[in-house]
């Protein structure tokens, strides 16, 4: 998945939300034709998030940056954005050279009026670092077989 701007897809539209109590606010251009993303690395699978990642360009805060606050595992390039109030992961962000360099991600259950059942959701198995396998249209399991 390349994250360039090269072609601008039909099915491109600019989504608002943000956290449960409101404090925090957003915007991206997110194709939601394409599969959202599901991992069942520790992190993910105790927050339950369903993401999706764009170009640093696609994506704006509206307000509250000031009411978040940063997690990252270790020294990773990768962080997550939550609110201080109500403790609601809305974004994120970092460096993935296979997704493009930079990026954002979004967690798909934070825009206003996207009903995620009717979304398309591809799994990974970031638990077992098993990347180059790719996604898959069922969960990986949690435990190696």
């Amino acid at each position: 998945m390349s994250l360039t701007p090269a072609q601008k897809s039909p099915t491109l539209k600019k989504y608002v939300g943000g956290c449960h109590c409101g404090a925090v606010r957003f915007e991206a251009e997110v194709d939601l034709a394409e599969a959202v993303n599901r991992c069942n690395c520790t992190v993910c699978t105790k927050m339950g998030g369903t993401t999706t990642q764009v170009a640093p360009s696609s994506f704006r805060v509206l307000q509250g940056e000031g009411e978040t606050a940063e997690y990252r595992v270790g020294k990773s390039p990768n962080y997550r954005r939550f609110c201080k109030h109500c403790g609601v992961q809305a974004y994120g962000g970092g460096f993935v050279e296979e997704l493009g360099g930079d990026f954002r991600s979004i967690n798909v259950g934070c825009l206003d009026d996207v009903d995620l059942s009717k979304l398309k959701v591809q799994y990974w198995d970031g638990r077992h670092d098993n990347w180059e396998a790719g996604s898959r249209s069922e969960p990986w399991p949690l435990r190696a077989a």
